[in-house]
């Protein structure tokens, strides 16, 4: 292999690899129309035989009904009420187009066999004719009976018996066995061993998304003389207990729930949310076990004793896009991002498109276009909204040494707040106290037109027509007569539309200040002592005592949607006297509107009084005053601790609960049924005896009996290691997608990682990193190439080019550059100029200047920003992450060969080896060359590899660094570093 062949060579590589590219995909999409053709040489022989073997309905009938049927009898269109996704729609009894036993007298086979334009399936307009192939396998498989199966992966993964061959000398590894046993039944035998340099090089990549130390390189070719095996294994256990292994696999997973530090939509603001980035790598590296991993990010703020870890786990949630653009709808994104997240859910831990259902019934699934909309009401009562503030934000601790004492005051805090709550909020819903008021006035200070209306008992204000910026409502009624003591007056504030609001949600509003007065006959009116606001809701976003204060402009609120009625208890400071004759003056200010376009004002509402000494006589008790002062006590120490807002998860009060309903052909603004909250009817039940929440759909999901869990998670794992899954189709496990290469293989990962391994994601890494499957040479012969193109066979081990992050933070490991930092604030590394131009005043980019390590920062740590990706990260198929991305796509462009020797990261890495290497071998440039050849490839180079380095070596007097790198951007460019 010529050593510089990355550059001269660059373009035939590139036609070599778009047409093999090009060439997988026409396999792949083949593959995927035809699946049955993707089942092992067995059912291809006895496909081809004339036997009465058993048809598979999922292997065979199940692919003849999607490519023929489904289009017009599935889940989208069921022309005539027939579903070939359903077996009861199909099947007798129940159905009435085949008739197990009986093909003959099937209405199936009369309709493909017909003559008749009319009653020909499918109609000569949608489709060809079946062939016979297709027709004999459905004649055979309905006179066995029509037994019809559950799609593959809805089945749950059962315990497999493992291969044994006694002539197999060559496994170690369980999965080992099943690729040998494979390979022979192609008349094929593994490759032999990669180079031990290689393999390491290879381990440490996967491992650690980092080359091996040179360190860890000697030892491990040290150990090697005493005990290979031995050797192989303290290598990958010194791996994945590198702090850096949580920063490699963290950037899978953010690929899949959309991490990024902008908000995504609108002018992509920026989003603090780095602190759930982070708990990711320290996930990953405490090996938190998958199932954990899972509950904490679906319901951490729901568990019980949460700590400050699993609310910012939640965060994952809060990754859905935000639009904070003038004039939008925040209800609108609102609804918007819960969708996203159940389509994210599905994605991220079931592997299937359920997001097709938003819109009607899956095509090919059987997940009803009702479930989608069940299973978004586990997520349509978080508190959050569309806005700039991003409610509800934790303060989470910057250091990650204070959590545990974070943790305890957290809960302190909570345990007294809800205490405290729980004393006013059963004063406030104590209906036999309040008197309501009749007879009312109500005007307004500005062009906001208001009236009063008898409703029941009371009457209650309205707004008529559009309302006006600032608007203050003075309401004025007399007290009920023999009313003796005002001890607080009761506020209720409502939708104009009370009975539409609660599906369709009205604009909210902030009571920014709130006063009352006594109008006695004959004196100066009284300004009443309002001392407490008593509210119906335990968390509010805003602090509803800052209606007190005249000089703030927030207080108690709606915010910034409201479906039902909002309370609040006005307390005095002390029962006042009501002469006979006495009215009530109320003033209510609202200062507050949202994106230049919406005024939060309150537009219906009514009053109510009441004279019992319980309220007055609650703010004196001495042990909710003491509650009170504990409360400020805790709260001061809590602020002491340096912390950060996070965007996280919180549920909203039982009481204050929204409606979910599906919505007709998924548009918001058309609701249909109420539904509640669910899981799909093909897939096991929620546990029992649990509400139904999120908590409980976290169980669900990690539960013994859910098909999909561990399966989607081995399968993604399997795929960054050997570079592409079992289940090639890593986004969509349904009837669509790619069945598996090797079926008894992923099921039985499957099963032993959740029942074994205790879904520990470092047990399964070591089995697969161990694996002689992994350990084999990855040279590729021509004979090979041509049978299995994508190595789906694993005859040889795996080779590909590194990820974006690899290839960047590999450079700056090579070259000395590399901060080993941990965790923080996103950073700034240098990008081309003009790129940031659309936001250099609104967003800036802060570039971190030549010395600072923030500048050298691993790639995980770079500021996301969607609507512009870091140029180097894009140029190498990292996502935008605007969406879940399961699988990265993987191209190959003259840009990213520009990228690596042009960039200015690249060329700063070049310099910086270059200096490295005259630092480590001042005297001989033999020995620099040899020198950093080791140090970028981790092995030593052939004498002809050094005689080519040679030649790009200018002659002059005295050799410097810059004369070095030409020789350093070669060996950053070699294919063999580029590529794992």
């Amino acid at each position: 292999m010529n050593l510089l062949h990355c550059i001269p060579s660059f373009a035939r590589r590139f036609q070599v690899i778009v047409a093999a590219k090009i060439i997988n995909f026409l396999i792949f999409v083949f593959c995927c129309t035809f699946p049955a053709l993707a089942q092992n040489q067995t059912d291809v022989e006895n496909r081809n035989s004339g036997e009465d073997w058993p048809v598979s309905f999922n292997q065979f009938i199940r692919s003849i009904l999607n490519r023929h049927c489904t289009a017009c009898h599935g889940g989208v269109q069921q022309a005539a009420g027939l579903s070939f996704v359903y077996r009861d729609s199909v099947v007798a009894p129940d159905g009435w187009v085949v008739e197990p036993g009986d093909a003959e007298n099937s209405e199936l086979i009369r309709r493909i066999l017909s003559d008749d334009p009319d009653e020909a399936m499918p109609p000569p307009e949608h489709g060809a004719r079946l062939d016979d192939s297709d027709v004999q396998l459905l004649r055979r498989w309905i006179d066995q009976g029509a037994n019809w199966q559950k799609h593959w992966a809805l089945e749950v993964p059962q315990r497999v018996d493992r291969p044994v061959d006694e002539n197999d000398n060559w496994s170690q590894q369980p999965i080992d066995r099943f690729i040998f046993q494979r390979l022979k039944s192609e008349g094929l035998r593994p490759a032999g061993d990669e180079t031990a340099t290689r393999w390491l090089r290879r381990a440490s990549l996967d491992l650690t998304g980092l080359p091996p130390t040179a360190e860890l390189v000697r030892t491990f070719l040290n150990e090697l003389q005493s005990d290979d095996e031995l050797a192989y294994q303290n290598a990958v256990e010194q791996l994945l207990t590198s702090p850096h292994f949580g920063e490699r696999w963290a950037s899978v997973w953010l690929d899949q729930v959309r991490y990024a530090d902008s908000k995504g939509l609108g002018l992509d603001g920026r989003r603090n949310i780095w602190k759930y980035r982070d708990w990711v790598i320290s996930a990953f590296n405490d090996d938190l076990p998958f199932d954990q991993f899972t509950i904490k990010q679906m319901a951490g703020d729901l568990l019980p004793d949460r700590t400050a870890s699993d609310l910012i786990a939640t965060a994952a949630h809060r990754l859905s896009q935000s639009n904070e653009e003038g004039g939008t709808d925040d209800e609108e994104f609102r609804v918007a991002a819960v969708l996203d997240r159940v389509s994210t859910t599905w994605q991220t831990w079931q592997g299937l498109t359920y997001g097709c259902a938003q819109c009607h019934s899956h095509p090919y699934d059987p997940i009803e276009h009702d479930e989608f909309y069940k299973f978004a009401a586990f997520f349509n009562n978080t508190t959050d909204c569309d806005l700039d503030q991003e409610w509800p934000v934790y303060q989470a601790p910057v250091q990650q040494s204070d959590y545990d004492k974070a943790s305890q005051l957290d809960r302190q805090i909570e345990t007294l707040r809800d205490a405290i709550w729980q004393q006013e909020y059963g004063l406030l819903t104590d209906m036999s106290v309040w008197q309501p008021l009749t007879e009312v006035q109500a005007t307004t200070n500005n062009a906001t037109r208001v009236a009063v209306e008898r409703i029941d008992d009371h009457d209650q204000y309205f707004t008529v027509d559009t309302v006006s910026r600032n608007t203050a409502f003075q309401l004025e009624a007399p007290l009920p007569s023999g009313l003796e003591l005002l001890s607080a007056i009761r506020l209720t504030l409502m939708p104009l539309d009370p009975v539409t609001a609660v599906a369709d949600s009205e604009w909210g509003f902030v009571l920014s200040h709130v006063s009352a007065e006594l109008l006695v006959p004959g004196e100066e009116p009284r300004s009443l002592p309002l001392q407490r606001l008593m509210i119906d809701e335990p968390n509010p976003f805003i602090d509803p005592q800052r209606s007190l204060n005249v000089e703030d402009n927030y207080g108690f609120s709606a915010y910034s949607r409201i479906h039902y009625p909002r309370q609040t208890a006005l307390v005095l400071s002390e029962s006042i006297s009501v002469p006979a004759g006495s009215r009530l003056r109320v003033n209510l200010n609202h200062k507050i509107f949202i994106l230049s376009a919406y005024s939060l004002i309150a537009k219906r509402g009514h009053l109510a009084v009441t004279g019992d000494n319980r309220f007055i006589g609650l703010l004196q008790d001495q042990d909710y005053v003491a509650q009170q002062r504990e409360l400020a006590k805790l709260s001061e120490e809590r602020k002491q601790i340096r912390s950060t807002g996070v965007p996280v998860l919180a549920e909203l009060p039982s009481h204050l609960r929204r409606p979910t309903h599906v919505f007709i052909r998924g548009l918001f603004l058309t609701k249909d049924k109420e539904v509640e909250a669910g899981v799909p009817a093909a897939m096991a039940p929620l546990p029992e005896d649990l509400p139904v929440d999120r908590l409980a759909l976290a169980q669900w999901l990690v539960a013994a009996d859910n098909p999909l869990t561990a399966r989607v998670a081995v399968n993604r794992f399997w795929a960054r290691i050997f570079g592409i899954g079992i289940v090639a189709t890593e986004e969509d496990f349904g009837a669509a997608g790619e069945l598996p290469f090797h079926p008894e293989l992923v099921d039985d990962l499957a099963w032993r990682f959740q029942h074994q391994m205790g879904w520990s994601t470092k047990k399964l890494l070591r089995e697969l990193i161990l694996s002689r499957t992994y350990r084999q040479s990855s040279k590729i012969e021509s004979e090979r190439w041509e049978l299995d193109p994508d190595n789906r066979l694993l005859a040889r081990g795996p080779r590909g080019r590194l990820s974006a992050e690899m290839i960047r933070d590999q450079a700056l490991a090579i070259s000395g550059l590399l901060s080993p930092q941990l965790y923080g604030p996103p950073v700034y590394p240098p990008i081309p100029d003009g790129v940031w131009q659309p936001f250099e005043y609104g967003d800036k980019w802060k570039t971190a200047e030549i010395g600072d390590p923030n500048r050298y920062r691993r790639s995980i740590y770079t500021y996301t920003k969607r609507s512009i990706p870091y140029p180097l990260m894009a140029t190498f198929d990292a996502p935008s992450r605007e969406l879940c991305t399961p699988r990265r796509s993987q191209s190959n462009t003259p840009t990213q060969a520009l990228m690596t020797l042009n960039d200015i990261t690249f060329d700063e890495c070049a310099e910086a080896l270059a200096e490295l290497m005259l630092k480590k071998k001042p005297d001989d440039l033999r020995d620099q060359i040899v020198w950093g050849f080791e140090r970028a490839t981790s092995r030593k180079p052939l004498p002809s590899e050094v005689e080519q380095l040679m030649r790009l070596y200018p002659k002059t007097p005295q050799g410097t660094a810059s004369d070095l790198k030409a020789i350093a951007t070669v060996l950053l460019n070699l294919d063999e570093v580029l590529t794992k």
